[in-house]
Parts: C-alpha cells; sequence; structure tokens
C-alpha cells in the first residue's frame, strides 16, 4: 500500500484565480464544489490575496528550508543571550558584595552597642536636666 499524498498543491496563478473571484464576489460554495477545495483554503487564499496582492499568493507552502542565514541568526541569538547572562551574573555578583558590605557594617554596629553600659543602649537617660534659666 503506498502513501498518498495527504494534500494537493495548487499553482500560484490558479490560487489567484480563485481569490481574484472570490474578491469579484462569485459564490464561494460554488467554487469550492467545481474545484474540490476546502472553503477554508480558499479563505486563507482570499486573505493572503487581499493583504499582500498576488505576491503573497506566490511564496512555496510549508516552512522554508533551513539556511545559512538561519544558522547564523542561532548563532547571534546564543550570542546574545550568552552576553546578557554575563550581564545579570555581574549584577548580581555586585548586590552580593554591597550585601556584605552591609552586613558588616550593621555587625559593627550592633558589636558596639552590646558593648555601651546597659543605661545607654536604648538612647540613654529619658530625659535631660534642665537649664540654668
Amino acid at each position: 500500500m503506498s502513501k498518498e499524498k495527504l494534500y494537493r498543491e495548487h499553482s500560484p496563478e490558479f490560487r489567484i484565480e480563485i481569490s481574484a473571484r472570490m474578491v469579484a464576489g462569485e459564490n464561494v460554495s460554488a467554487l469550492a464544489e467545481k474545484y474540490s477545495l476546502r472553503r477554508s483554503v480558499m479563505y486563507r487564499w482570499r486573505d493572503a490575496y487581499v493583504r499582500s496582492g498576488p505576491a503573497g499568493l506566490l511564496r512555496p507552502r510549508g516552512r522554508p528550508k533551513g539556511s545559512a542565514t538561519q544558522a547564523t541568526r542561532v548563532a547571534a541569538n546564543k550570542k546574545a543571550t550568552d552576553d546578557q547572562l554575563r550581564q545579570r551574573i555581574a549584577e548580581l555578583e555586585r548586590k552580593v558584595g554591597q550585601q556584605s558590605m552591609e552586613l558588616d557594617f550593621f555587625r559593627g554596629v550592633s558589636k558596639r552597642l552590646k558593648e555601651l553600659p546597659k543605661s545607654r543602649r536604648h538612647g540613654g537617660d529619658a530625659s535631660t536636666p534642665r537649664s540654668g534659666e
């Protein structure tokens, strides 16, 4: 049993003709029945025709084959991603260094506060003596 083609390929001229007839107002159901086409395919052709003119129907069907330019694009994207990751790592390392310095500072302050007499740890006396006036 041989594998049958699951789809038919139509020439760009045929697609342009069908699209132009649809835009002109011909009955879509009648065209679909006459040429054994699915209406959804015909509407897709019509939309491309309206959007880009006949040039919109000249492209080949399916995904374009891989090319050197695609490989170059992939390599450039990878390099850009690597550069972004390196920048992010450098930024986070700077933040860690800054936080480490702040922790050292507050540890020193905490140590000095513990060394003070208990009465001065929380701001000292509740009031100050009156002035001589």
